[in-house]
């Protein structure tokens, strides 16, 4: 597996995206994943967006971070929020994840982030796993589904 950081409006992170979405809607039967996201927002030093590209140069898995500080949306100063995390189907289950989480996580560190968050639903047990299998624990819920019953948030210490 070969990891770039790219843009997040790559045009590579736009067909991953366009994917994840639309898992979400089987998922979850709506529109998909409706949090504001800016190109802007995963731009180093504020962020980090990577694709997982595979030994034909595929694009098979993506995830980014974005800095948080504390705001009413229950986010608490120095958090990286972990996002769009996502492999494609065929690829799943060969450890892709847990690499890219690995590598997130170091970049989030080294640009002085103390604690990485994330939010994921009750109708991705396979993620919840990946997250609790990699030292993540559940934390007060924040961010835009906060409100939302099926909202699971997670948090790390980095």
């Amino acid at each position: 597996m070969n990891l770039r950081r790219v843009p997040f409006d790559h045009p590579d992170a736009l067909e991953l995206n366009d994917e994840v979405q639309a898992e979400y809607h089987v998922r979850y039967g709506d529109g998909g994943d409706a949090t504001p996201l800016a190109a802007s927002d995963f731009a180093p030093p504020n962020g980090m967006y990577v694709i997982a590209y595979d030994e034909s140069d595929r694009p098979v898995a993506t995830g980014g971070w974005r800095t948080q500080d504390r705001n009413d949306e229950g986010y608490q100063d120095g958090d990286a929020e972990l996002k769009r995390m996502f492999v494609v189907a065929e690829m799943r289950g060969r450890g892709l994840a847990r690499r890219l989480l690995a590598a997130l996580e170091e970049d989030a560190r080294a640009s002085g982030r103390t604690r990485m968050v994330l939010e994921t639903g009750t109708k991705q047990p396979e993620a919840i796993s990946l997250y609790t299998s990699s030292g993540y624990a559940p934390c007060v819920k924040f961010g835009y589904y906060r409100s939302y019953e099926e909202s699971r948030c997670f948090a790390k210490a980095l």
